[in-house]
């Protein structure tokens, strides 16, 4: 079963979400504050994050930012606040997705269906090789490979972490080498064709990839920019 953490001060909203995800067959533990949110992460261990930005104990997108730093797990945001520079201030933190209140209980269900389909992945690490005579990709120069198990990118032998959206961004380059991609095509990698994010997100975290894995971010050499077109990871 599924579990979701809800961090929602609200009581009729938390009720809500509560009661309807539970109908749903999710798993449901509802804290009211940031440091109950925080210590559930360990004694529940969810698998999906929902995220008020309005708390008790703090409030501000700045919550992404936090909450990303201690777990690796989607983080969709509902919030009353409709504004796009918040929106994209929350994504551009750490945040999968997000949703504005009011909002449908069923489009809610679905996009915490797409998110979890896109995390869902096999226990092998990227860089081995797989059974039934399908075979993974050469490894990238610099010893670069993907953990699968642990959703980070090791570089040199060396765990680099990163939110959910530049890990799946580096996914599919190490799995396409050389091949150019539209900032369309990563949108809808990242978030899912019908989910919020822009352009400028996307070059935010290609931005982010680059200052944690090249040796000079402003003279990239393995994530490449193709003016007019998008970026390319080079093999």
């Amino acid at each position: 079963m599924t579990r979701v953490l809800v961090i929602e001060d609200d009581p009729i909203i938390g009720e809500m979400l509560t009661l309807y995800l539970t109908e749903e067959s999710f798993e449901v533990h509802r804290v009211e504050s940031s440091r109950e949110g925080k210590f559930a992460l360990s004694t529940f261990d969810p698998d999906i994050l929902l995220l008020d930005l309005m708390l008790p104990d703090a409030s501000g997108t700045e919550l992404c930012s936090e909450f990303r730093q201690l777990t690796a797990i989607p983080i969709i945001v509902i919030s009353m606040k409709p504004s796009v520079t918040v929106r994209i201030q929350a994504i551009s933190s750490g945040a999968d997705d997000f949703l504005v209140k009011p909002f449908s209980m069923q489009e809610l269900k679905v996009r915490m269906d797409a998110v979890l389909r896109r995390t869902a992945s096999p226990r092998l690490a990227a860089a081995q090789p797989m059974h039934h005579g399908v075979s993974q990709p050469a490894e990238p120069q610099l010893g670069l490979q993907l953990d699968l198990e642990r959703r980070t990118i090791v570089l040199n032998g060396e765990h680099i972490e990163t939110t959910f959206s530049e890990y799946e961004i580096m996914k599919l380059f190490y799995q396409h080498p050389n091949r150019v991609f539209s900032r369309e095509e990563l949108i809808n990698t990242v978030r899912g064709i019908d989910s919020f994010i822009n352009d400028r997100a996307i070059d935010v975290h290609v931005t982010n990839l680059r200052r944690k894995l090249e040796n000079n971010p402003k003279e990239p050499q393995f994530i490449k920019t193709v003016w007019g077109v998008g970026y390319k990871f080079i093999n």
